[in-house]
């Protein structure tokens, strides 16, 4: 999600100065590349670019064809075939081997439900979505439909699909990636149209609760921030809880352990990391998030230290379920040697990643499918 929102504050700032832009998508893989359907870049008519669809080496070519959509206003589907060694204009010998679909779409900035707009829509709150993007890989020549209707988590439909006949079996399948929260690929036929729909689920960013406003939660506070996670910092020390010290958190709190859960929203998306180097704090936090469904808990420490909380809150009354006791990381973090306070961050961070995405973190060499399913990318046809 943080592509998207440098993404709109990139066609704001351009809007303003009164810029043409065109927005870039990466509509479908076939073999490997170095980022997936999805990907975005804005470009401006003077060139500049925000975000990106490649390692670097499609955005040169990827530029020159923004300017044309720009200056002909029409929208662009445009086949970069990476296993091509011999292909220059994307260089030379990448190693990708994948076909990528790529859609230019110029930005009308006064029409409504542009691209930018659904996208906008889709951040604006904090809730799942569905993008739908409409592409024809048969008639590649003439005007794409491009990103065409958002559903949010509440059913609401933003936009419209051009194609009449085939709304209402689009809008089904928009229903049914939305209760499944997947995106997938679908080429429909109708009488006068064959178009191809990249239906994409946006969930939103992980909501990352440091609890513990040391020293050590700004290095963690800093890596989340960079991979666009939304970032919570708790204390009960309202002279280490400063916003100042916390610039890109956007929530700050000095309370008490027991009171910071009414003033968070827990959602599916909602982790926790308990390292205020306080045990009765901590303590208190973790009896807190047990009374929660919360799908991580990480715990700063050793393991004993874990255990003897445990213990103490089960003679207090508490009973955990085995749920409860798996949601519970301690001591927090994946072995990688960590030491400094960046490291540790790091190993965190990757934990949480690794946990929330149904991952093993090990090393990829080790790994003998492909990184990402290639199922998730076959078009199935429907009449």
């Amino acid at each position: 999600m943080k592509e998207i929102h440098n993404l709109i504050r990139a066609f704001e700032k351009n809007r303003k100065q009164q810029k043409q832009t065109a927005l870039v998508t990466v509509v479908h893989v076939d073999g490997s590349s170095y980022r997936r359907p999805g990907a975005r870049m804005l470009v401006t008519d003077d060139g500049e670019l925000t975000g990106a669809i490649s390692g670097g080496c499609l955005e040169g070519d990827a530029l020159r064809k923004a300017m044309l959509v720009m200056s002909q206003q029409k929208s662009k589907l445009v086949t970069y075939d990476t296993s091509d060694e011999d292909d220059a204009t994307i260089g030379i010998q990448l190693g990708c081997a994948g076909i990528i679909q790529v859609l230019f779409e110029p930005i009308n900035a006064e029409a409504n439900f542009n691209a930018i707009q659904l996208l906008r829509k889709a951040v604006s709150l904090r809730q799942k979505s569905i993008l739908v993007t409409l592409f024809s890989l048969e008639d590649k020549r003439n005007e794409q439909p491009g990103s065409c209707l958002l559903m949010e988590e509440n059913g609401i439909i933003t936009g419209t699909i051009p194609y009449s006949e085939l709304q209402d079996e689009i809008i089904k399948d928009v229903q049914d990636a939305m209760q499944q929260q997947v995106s997938f690929f679908k080429n429909y036929v109708g009488k006068d149209h064959s178009v191809t729909a990249f239906i994409e689920y946006l969930q939103p960013p992980v909501s990352l609760v440091i609890v513990g406003a040391g020293n050590d939660a700004i290095p963690m506070m800093q890596i989340a921030d960079i991979i666009g996670w939304d970032v919570r910092v708790v204390d009960g020390r309202s002279t280490h809880a400063k916003p100042d010290r916390f610039v890109s958190a956007c929530q700050v709190l000095v309370s008490k352990p027991e009171k910071v859960l009414e003033q968070i929203v827990i959602d599916e998306y909602t982790v926790f990391v308990l390292m205020t180097h306080n045990y009765n704090y901590d303590k208190a936090m973790l009896k807190a998030l047990l009374m929660h469904k919360v799908r991580y808990i990480g715990v700063l420490g050793p393991k004993k230290k874990l255990d003897r909380m445990l213990d103490e809150l089960h003679d207090e009354g508490m009973s955990f379920s085995k749920e409860q006791l798996n949601s519970i990381y301690g001591p927090v973090g994946l072995e990688i040697g960590s030491e400094t306070a960046e490291e540790i961050a790091i190993s965190i961070i990757a934990e949480i990643k690794a946990v929330l995405t149904g991952k093993t973190g090990v090393s990829l060499r080790n790994k003998q499918d492909v990184i990402h399913s290639r199922a998730e990318r076959f078009i199935e046809i429907k009449k």
